[in-house]
């Protein structure tokens, strides 16, 4: 026989109202009062004719981010039927994600489904691609950081912290340490490419791969958690090995590069973080990398441009 186990779900909006949650979960739930700090909300348009039935209302509300903001609201404590409820209630536009509340404790919220959409202080910290290497313009990182300062220059900011040559071992011992000057609400993880050289040899195998990467992704996500930040993590993107072969004494190999993506990936979809794919803007388009690993100008707006689809 299944258990079903306690979930606590931060609500601000209709999940509070004892009518909808008797409309979804056929009682009202307990509930307690909450808050969530570095929040404020938005309006959202509903289309979906059954959530506007249920909750009478074609416009609900979204979190977006906002230092120094709190929203105020209600924890509702839940099964694991209720949650699926929940769940199938949320249009696609909202992604189940883990907050801090301001207590400190942990609980599921509806987030914004695309994750730099919400954000306003973003640091980036990864390898020399996410550094802008062969980009005298800064490379994918500038072109958002371009983007989302222009959007609102006076909340709005990007820290691009990524150091050529890091690995995901690298990015996690040294973030801990970067995020409490800049106030981020957002951490954008884009290492990986040096990864699938390395942690990959030969020697190794695919389980021990995923665990190295499992590992990692875990430590990254509890710095994130304990700055009251969101991960997103932006998978590798697409090498050309017949031009990289031996690259500074390293063999970067498609099937490599892949095994990572599928554990990044796989690691992501479990523990409910944003994924961004990022391999198929280059894919066999050996001409937008200048030596078979870092994007050329042309390919840095190529992957600027799909993360922007992607995540805002």
């Amino acid at each position: 026989m299944t258990t079903s186990r306690p979930h606590t779900l931060f609500s601000f909006g209709t999940l509070m109202d004892e009518q909808v949650q008797t409309a979804l979960f056929g009682h009202a739930v307990p509930t307690s009062p909450a808050s969530l700090t570095g929040y404020t909300t938005r309006p959202l348009p509903i289309t979906d004719p059954s959530v506007i039935a249920t909750s009478g209302l074609d416009v609900h509300l979204t979190l977006r981010r906002k230092y120094g903001a709190v929203v105020e609201g209600a924890v509702l404590h839940l099964t694991d039927q209720d949650l699926a409820a929940a769940d199938a209630y949320e249009v696609d536009d909202y992604a189940r994600r883990r907050v801090r509340l301001t207590s400190g404790e942990s609980a599921w919220a509806y987030l914004d489904a695309k994750p730099l959409r919400s954000a306003a202080r973003i640091v980036v910290v990864g390898d020399s691609i996410a550094y802008g290497r062969c980009d005298p313009r800064g490379g994918w990182a500038a072109h958002l950081a371009a983007d989302h300062i222009a959007a609102n220059e006076s909340e709005h900011r990007v820290f691009n912290l990524a150091i050529p040559g890091s690995t995901l071992r690298d990015v996690s011992e040294q973030t801990p340490g970067l995020l409490a000057a800049r106030l981020p609400d957002t951490l954008l993880v884009a290492a990986g490419v040096n990864d699938s050289a390395l942690p990959f040899a030969t020697a190794q195998t695919g389980d021990d791969a995923l665990a190295y990467v499992t590992d990692r992704l875990d430590s990254l996500a509890a710095t994130a958690f304990g700055h009251n930040t969101r991960l997103v993590v932006a998978g590798p993107i697409w090498l050309d090995e017949e031009r990289t072969r031996d690259y500074e004494g390293l063999r970067f190999t498609e099937e490599r590069a892949l095994v990572l993506r599928e554990a990044a990936r796989s690691w992501c979809e479990e523990n409910y973080v944003d994924f961004l794919d990022m391999w198929e803007p280059l894919r066999k388009r050996t001409d937008l990398l200048f030596d078979g690993l870092h994007p050329t100008p042309e390919g840095h707006r190529a992957l600027h441009q799909h993360l922007d689809t992607l995540g805002r």
